[in-house]
């Protein structure tokens, strides 16, 4: 510390699973890292996340994404033991393979069209998911419902627990000599000539290099520094169940169970800002769903229920940003911070320091927005 500011290789602002999973990768690659959290007051993602690691649905309009999410899903299994070995802590990661459960004939055409395209897109590389009928689904997950007429596999899907995830990276980063200054909510960030100054509830912080990684709040931090960072929320509300006997063993989209016997249940998509409240008419239609996929949810109690905000860019995609006026400062934004946190920490912290983050990762620069607009 020098004159009251703690200096740092980097500061990361933003303790979610996204902020924390970079900040992790940083300090793994032996830099000096400070992480700048504001703490449970946060609109923080990680808390209300379904904790599933998911490839199937992902990259359609966008294979560079398609391909990134396989990647990180690919590192999944060696991530998990490496924070089961550096904290000793099981995070609840397991790779069966998932589901995508159908209960119209027209739902399922539309699912058909999506893996085709993405067949389509993969070329050699292949893409394996794969439609099934419902015979297929009767000998994978006994105990479905008479409406559901299909669905998706694909065996590169699997789940884990967004807590234990959350929790193993904080203390993997505390580990490894990471240093973490809670209850500092990032008020202002600014260059200062050699690196760049972030002003806090707790008080300041500088790095030679800045990592925004605050979810929502990235997009009025990033415009002090050069980067445009088009978020917004999208809220969605899940149900969580008294704990049962074990009956299913693959995710599905909507219902899947934990390693503690509980059965979640989601998902909800509502553009209604910063509202967290859960609603009991889009409970009711959760709740629904997924008794229309699995009848034996009948005999089980409700014991949780809540909503939180997903971190929305205009096209859904991830956006992974240097910004150009000011070297050195970085934005990092998605919506699937536990499936892609893998790759942020093995792959994406990485290029922070070698500079290839602009190369490797051109694809997700906000600037493929302008190239909308223009075409429009």
């Amino acid at each position: 510390m020098s004159g009251g500011i703690v200096s740092k290789d980097v500061v990361v602002v933003g303790g979610g699973l996204v902020g924390a999973a970079v900040a992790y990768g940083l300090v793994r690659q032996g830099l000096s890292v400070v992480m700048l959290d504001e703490g449970d007051v946060a609109y923080r993602a990680s808390r209300g996340n379904f904790g599933l690691v998911w490839v199937q649905s992902k990259g359609d309009g966008l294979f560079d994404y398609a391909r990134w999410t396989r990647s990180s899903a690919d590192l999944w299994p060696g991530f998990a033991e490496e924070l089961r070995g550096a904290v000793g802590l099981d995070v609840g990661y397991r790779k069966p393979g998932g589901l995508h459960l159908c209960h119209s004939e027209a739902e399922l055409e539309e699912v058909d069209l999506r893996l085709k395209r993405l067949h389509n897109q993969a070329g050699p590389e292949g893409y394996q998911a794969r439609l099934l009928d419902r015979g297929e689904l009767d000998a994978l997950v006994p105990g479905l419902g008479p409406e559901v007429v299909g669905g998706a596999y694909s065996p590169h899907d699997g789940h884990v627990s967004p807590l234990y995830l959350l929790r193993a990276l904080h203390e993997a980063f505390l580990a490894r000599g990471g240093r973490y200054a809670g209850e500092s909510r990032a008020r202002s960030v600014a260059s200062d000539g050699a690196g760049f100054l972030v002003e806090t509830d707790a008080g300041r912080f500088r790095g030679e290099r800045l990592v925004l990684g605050a979810g929502l709040g990235n997009r009025p931090l990033g415009a002090l520094v050069g980067l445009e960072v088009p978020v917004s929320p999208l809220k969605g509300q899940i149900l969580v169940t008294e704990r049962a006997d074990r009956f299913l063993e693959l995710p599905t989209i909507y219902v899947r169970q934990t390693e503690e016997g509980t059965v979640m249940l989601g998902d909800s998509h509502e553009d209604v800002g910063y509202d967290t409240f859960s609603k009991p008419s889009v409970m009711s239609e959760i709740a629904q769903r997924a008794l229309r996929s699995f009848p034996v949810l009948r005999q089980l109690k409700v014991v949780r229920a809540w909503g939180a905000l997903r971190v929305m860019t205009p096209d859904g995609f991830p956006i992974y940003e240097e910004s150009e006026s000011h070297p050195g400062a970085y934005a990092v934004n998605c919506h699937s911070g536990v499936t892609l946190a893998a790759a942020h920490a093995l792959r994406l912290a990485p290029l922070i320091g070698d500079g290839g983050f602009a190369r490797t990762l051109a694809a997700f620069s906000s600037r493929r927005f302008d190239a909308d607009a223009s075409r429009g």
